[in-house]
């Protein structure tokens, strides 16, 4: 199928239990784990949630979901919350849910990780 994206079967992206979306995004994952354990970063986050749109009624759709940002990692480093997303592969989806989030959270520190 044109369009689809190949993903590494699941044990090559599974890592501390937790299967990632990607092999990427689980290398960030442990790198992120040493810089906790070596007390450069902590509060170390998965798919942390950000709301985008809240869940509305409309008048001709109806009941509509609302939407979320699902980032993924949070961590604190000094006092600043940082936000990283790793992407070996841009959506056009993906371009408009990371505009929207940093159009409603303008003072997220937003890190986007190259694959």
């Amino acid at each position: 199928m044109a369009g689809r994206i190949k993903v590494s079967p699941k044990g090559e992206r599974t890592f501390d239990g937790i299967t990632f979306d990607s092999k990427a995004e689980m290398r960030r994952y442990a790198e992120l784990l040493m810089l906790q354990r070596g007390r450069i970063i902590r509060e170390l986050e998965l798919q942390p949630e950000f709301v985008l749109v809240e869940p509305f009624q409309h008048p001709l759709l109806g009941k509509c979901r609302g939407m979320k940002y699902v980032a993924d990692f949070r961590y604190r480093q000094g006092k600043d919350y940082i936000v990283e997303d790793v992407k070996g592969h841009i959506t056009e989806v993906y371009k408009i849910k990371r505009m929207l989030l940093l159009k409603k959270y303008p003072d997220l520190n937003f890190k986007e990780i190259k694959a």
